[in-house]
């Protein structure tokens, strides 16, 4: 089992799983009263796949992967100009106190999001939105794509992938495939490509990200 990330799962499931499409339409409903409620526009989800599409050859990774990826970033974000070390050996990225001081301050959308389900929306808002548990939000907080892709781009340069203006190269993307055997932050590159490449493609067709 593991984290699936993925963009147009209302549009995939109107074309083969009604049932899923209508608990989908239910919970785009939900939402859209949240960000009534936070001041924020509705969001319209598109019932066909947008022109963007997700590079890489991985859909999802391992639950814990997202936790590697965490750590960097709350270490990337702590401490800038100091290099990155990996996790130690029968360490757990999740005790790492940095992560749970930056977590705290509910500001990260990367660090304060569910880790097996949820949504982000491509909207643009500071705060990470936490519904109220009557409206039957899976994950318990609803992150943005926009503020997520930032902040990949943030820590990006310290698992040692580069970017051009913010925009991922086909051939970083197929360096980030053939090292990950060898890297020593492989699961941090690896999760940081989903969530880029899912993040990318949300914005560019407002489509919003699913964790499942």
């Amino acid at each position: 089992m593991g984290l699936a990330v993925a963009t147009h799962v209302f549009a995939d499931a109107l074309n083969d799983d009604q049932e899923y499409a209508d608990e989908l339409a239910e919970q785009l409903r939900a939402i859209n009263e949240l960000l009534a409620a936070e001041g924020l526009p509705p969001h319209e989800e598109p019932a066909a796949r947008g022109a963007e599409t997700a590079r890489g050859r991985l859909g999802g990774v391992p639950y814990s992967f997202i936790h590697y990826l965490r750590r960097a970033y709350a270490h990337a974000r702590e401490h800038p100009d100091a290099p990155l070390t990996p996790v130690a050996a029968g360490e757990n990225p999740t005790d790492d106190p940095v992560v749970d001081r930056l977590t705290y301050l509910f500001d990260s959308h990367l660090l304060c999001h569910s880790d097996c389900e949820g949504y982000y929306l491509p909207i643009d808002f500071d705060e990470v939105l936490y519904p109220d548990e009557a409206l039957g939000i899976p994950g318990g907080m609803v992150g943005s794509s926009a503020q997520l892709l930032r902040e990949l781009v943030s820590v990006a340069a310290h698992l040692g992938i580069t970017l051009i203006d913010g925009e991922l190269s086909d051939a970083e993307i197929a360096a980030i495939h053939e090292g990950d055997d060898e890297h020593p932050f492989y699961r941090e590159r690896e999760t940081w490509l989903v969530l880029f490449e899912e993040a990318r493609v949300s914005m560019a067709n407002n489509t919003l990200i699913t964790f499942c």
